[in-house]
């Protein structure tokens, strides 16, 4: 409890001193008693009574969350022209009085659900939007007093400020602000922007008139039943169109993977026939070497080929045929019939000696014999 409500307090206190003094005097004069002392409790009684009446007629506590307008007799405009600050004020009792306002935050609600605006029952905003759609929007307007306002919203509208300002400013706002926006505009791709927009025009107005818009929020919105129906028709319909593309598209990614793996199929065989032919050349260019290191060992020992060539011979070989320039290194056996009785034995091969070339000759062919 502040100072000046303790005072007052103290003051009715006081006066029903004073009468229960005065009850008490009358009842003892009635009786012939003598009053003189209660008298003069009585006269000290009521002038402490009618000072303090006084002074805390001119107390006044002003909370920190308000502001009080002065309505004085002896100002010329018949008000301060300042407000009173938070605090405990002094104004001349019996020739002022103050007004006090709120400067905290309110709220104001416009809702169709029962209960949850200012207004009982259905309140929300009925709008049309720019293609002749009828919408119902559930808002809160979030606003307080500007501090330094306070005497103007006195003068200009007292303490019906919330019903004749806020709500009719509010809701022809948010109505003319719908009626730029096409329907789908409104509900879905530019709610946000519509939002805006009725907080920049609502701060304006209420700038202009003392007060100042914390927040805009706008709550719901709602549409005719028939325009319901359609959305609901038209959302079915959309999901239905969804899941098409969605059974499309498995569609399409079944089709690459099969692709996918038939090309894999084809690169491997293209890589398989590839590794095949890179082996040949390898295998052709390894040839090519040997071929090249054979014919410079050629080059630089032209017998090496009539070695290998001897090597290779068969120990039982009676016959041969030989270039006329092939120099003979051949062990030959000796050729001739075998005497009777003695087999065919080949003798024993002299040590190789080089021959000088020779025209190509045909040894006598063995005289073929029976051995018993």
């Amino acid at each position: 409890m502040d100072f000046a409500n303790f005072l007052k307090g103290g003051v009715a206190l006081l006066w029903l001193v004073v009468v229960v003094l005065i009850v008490l005097a009358v009842v003892r004069a009635s009786r012939g008693a003598r009053v003189r002392a209660l008298t003069i409790a009585i006269l000290v009684s009521a002038i402490a009574a009618v000072i303090l009446t006084s002074v805390s007629a001119g107390l006044v506590f002003i909370k920190p969350e308000e502001r009080g307008v002065v309505i004085s007799a002896l100002a010329p405009k018949g008000y301060r022209e300042q407000a009173l600050e938070p605090g405990l004020r002094w104004i001349i009792p019996y020739f002022e009085n103050v007004v006090v306002y709120p400067i905290s935050r309110q709220t104001y609600t416009m809702s169709g659900a029962t209960g949850e605006g200012q207004v009982s029952g259905d309140d929300s905003v009925a709008a049309r939007t720019s293609d002749g759609q009828e919408v119902f929007l559930d808002a809160s307007v979030i606003y307080q007093i500007d501090p330094q306002q306070v005497i103007k919203v006195h003068i200009d509208w007292q303490r019906r400020y919330t019903d004749e300002l806020v709500r009719p400013l509010s809701r022809g706002i948010i109505r003319d602000a719908v009626a730029q926006y096409g329907i789908q505009e409104v509900y879905s791709s530019k709610r946000d922007q519509l939002t805006a927009d009725i907080r920049q025009a609502l701060a304006q107005k209420f700038q202009d008139n003392g007060l100042v818009l914390v927040d805009f929020i706008l709550r719901n919105i709602t549409f005719s039943p028939e325009y319901a129906a359609s959305v609901e028709q038209k959302q079915i319909a959309e999901q239905l169109a969804q899941q098409a593309a969605f059974v499309v598209e498995q569609r399409k990614q079944e089709a690459e993977q099969a692709r996918q793996v038939a090309q894999g199929k084809a690169d491997a065989v293209v890589i398989q026939a590839k590794g095949d032919a890179d082996a040949r050349v390898i295998q052709a260019d390894a040839e090519r070497q040997a071929l090249e290191k054979i014919a410079e060992a050629l080059q630089t020992n032209q017998d090496l080929l009539t070695y290998q060539y001897i090597t290779k011979l068969a120990p039982g070989v009676q016959v041969m045929l030989v270039p006329n320039n092939t120099p003979y290194l051949l062990p030959l056996p000796t050729i001739g019939p075998p005497a009777p009785g003695e087999a065919l034995v080949p003798t024993p091969a002299p040590t190789p000696t080089a021959l000088p070339s020779a025209a190509p000759s045909a040894l006598p062919s063995p005289t073929p014999t029976s051995t018993p």
